[in-house]
């Protein structure tokens, strides 16, 4: 389930963050900060749903499956397909990602 509710709050974070820069870089109507700030408000609202002890460790997790949710976002909004580069970025950033969700804890 975590999967999920990272998932779509990467989703409602870029999705928030691109109607801001629809409107700023693209020439958009200032209407599309509007539903941008509800976005913005549901990804805060979903990681408040993750089941972790501590808000910065979710946080931190969280980075890798943004980054991974920004280059799938790239590819299918802006038509433009990630290269070698950016794919071995994103797979490192998911490993260290899951390093932080699920490595062995002491305490």
């Amino acid at each position: 389930m975590t999967y999920v509710i990272y998932l779509g709050a990467a989703l409602a974070e870029i999705a928030g963050c691109f109607a801001f820069w629809a409107w700023l870089r693209l020439d958009k109507s200032a209407l599309w900060i509007v539903p941008g700030i509800g976005s913005l408000c549901l990804f805060a609202y979903l990681l408040t749903l993750v089941d972790a002890e501590y808000a910065g460790r979710t946080y931190a997790a969280y980075g890798g499956i943004y980054i991974a949710s920004a280059l799938l976002w790239l590819w299918a909004a802006e038509d433009i397909r990630p290269d070698r580069w950016d794919m071995l970025g994103a797979a490192i950033c998911l490993l260290g990602a899951a390093i932080i969700l699920w490595g062995p804890r002491t305490t």
